[in-house]
């Protein structure tokens, strides 16, 4: 049996029992077949089966709930989506694009009422995110993301900038010239979370089958080394880990994104620092970080970095990368030299899936009965939940605003074949590590980054 708990500082702080629930027996006939045990496939059951007590849905995992990003990623419950709202609006209209802003605003406030309905104790406090300007050019790039908010009907509440002196106040980093704020995160325990909802599924009568790979998707059958499922429709919900799926691996790219954890830190730091009401934060750099101040006050931060490996390769070694840690430690303590000291207890990473196009998407083929959601490039513990209650609507073929949003069967072209992708993912890697680098250097912003943004979703 793995031992669980070394995924990540979430599983290791969790609470309950990591072990797996058993796996599947034998062949199986269900409604539905839902493949991926995490926030995603998770969600689809628990709408499905409110929506539908009487469908039999039988859920497979090949290693233990909340194995993969659903219990590893950086806990931002928000109302991100990959591509931007003109990105969006492009692909249809501005009333659509402006609709799905608001579904995944009122996302977050779904995933906090069901919690505490269900009584999952995920540490879900709405403090909302700020994300540091401490550059001209990043004060340059904030101002700019307001006004464009401004654009398209997005008030205060949505997207705000914060001056000098009171984003300080909020996040007491170095060199705060300003900062943007959304309401629209909530800070959570990924890990709390993720069990609790899978506890939650299984009790409300669906059946979880763990230790149970699934080794290939098709018409009305998943086949696992232990059986086969029938059902008419098949989810697929598997996100980072899709292309170990036959047909399926130039679907999502497998991109990694690592994180540490510090030791829990003293009240004097936090005086200083703030986060008073756990606001996630970053900054407006181009290599995205993350952080959150925990429940227990440690600061859990990560970001981009690491490499993509040739062939879409996932390997538990992917999780660790020493030199990424490190740079991750350097950014920790330049933004707060107290932490200069402080000790790094937990350190851990994982896969998320990236989608050619940087559009998250989710449907339901009625043709050949399989459904999807993800892409959500690290954006998907709020996605997740839009997406499992959109295939519950889709799937008993309730007629919903959610099944009219524009995501909603949107098809992402597949990644180049290797070595071209490997060239492609890590090219963009170093363009935007040495836009930053470029930035601070010059004073001035990076066209480099810029003609890269056209291919992530901007």
């Amino acid at each position: 049996m793995n031992n669980y708990r070394n995924l990540s500082f979430w599983h290791d702080s969790f609470p309950g029992s990591l072990d797996r629930r058993p796996p599947l027996p034998g062949d199986r006939d269900a409604d539905v077949c839902i493949v991926g045990a995490g926030y995603t496939g998770l969600w689809t059951a628990y709408y499905l089966n409110a929506a539908d007590p009487s469908l039999r849905i039988v859920l497979l995992e090949k290693e233990t709930a909340g194995f993969g990003a659903s219990g590893r990623n950086g806990g931002w419950c928000s109302a991100l989506f990959p591509s931007s709202i003109a990105a969006v609006a492009r692909q249809s209209d501005r009333e659509a694009a402006q609709a799905l802003h608001r579904a995944l605003a009122a996302t977050v406030d779904e995933v906090g009422r069901v919690a505490a309905v269900e009584g999952i104790d995920c540490h879900f406090d709405k403090g909302g995110t700020i994300a540091l300007a401490r550059t001209r050019v990043q004060v340059d790039r904030a101002t700019a993301e307001v006004a464009e908010a401004r654009s398209w009907g997005l008030g205060d509440d949505d997207l705000r900038w914060l001056p000098a002196a009171e984003a300080h106040d909020t996040l007491g980093a170095t060199d705060v010239l300003g900062a943007t704020y959304t309401a629209h995160c909530a800070a959570i325990h990924p890990a709390r979370l993720v069990r609790g909802l899978a506890d939650a599924v299984a009790d409300s009568g669906v059946q979880i089958y763990e230790g149970t790979p699934v080794t290939r998707l098709s018409r009305g059958r998943a086949e696992t080394p232990s059986g086969v499922v029938r059902a008419p429709i098949v989810v697929r919900a598997t996100e980072g880990y899709t292309p170990r799926l036959p047909g399926l691996r130039r679907t999502l790219a497998p991109v990694f994104s690592l994180m540490l954890a510090t030791e829990p830190l003293p009240s004097s730091f936090w005086d200083e620092v703030g986060l008073r009401r756990r606001e996630t934060f970053t900054d407006h750099r181009h290599l995205i970080i993350y952080g959150q101040r925990t429940a227990d006050d440690r600061l859990a931060f990560g970001g981009r970095g690491a490499p993509y490996h040739f062939g879409s390769a996932v390997r538990p070694e992917y999780d660790r990368d020493p030199s990424v840690f490190e740079a991750l430690r350097g950014v920790l303590v330049e933004l707060f030299p107290r932490l200069r000291d402080a000790a790094v207890t937990h350190t851990w990473g994982g896969p998320l899936g990236v989608p050619r196009d940087w559009f998250a998407s989710v449907g339901l083929d009625r043709s050949s009965g399989l459904g999807w959601a993800g892409g959500y490039v690290g954006d998907g513990v709020g996605a997740s939940n839009l997406a499992g209650r959109t295939l519950a609507d889709l799937v008993t073929n309730r007629d919903t605003d959610l099944v009219r949003l524009p995501w909603v069967g949107h098809r992402s072209r597949s990644w180049e074949p290797e070595p071209l992708r490997w060239l492609g993912v890590n090219a963009g890697l170093r363009v935007m590590t040495g836009a930053d680098e470029e930035e601070r250097r010059t004073g001035r912003p990076s066209r480099r980054a810029a003609m890269f943004g056209r291919f992530i979703g901007h």
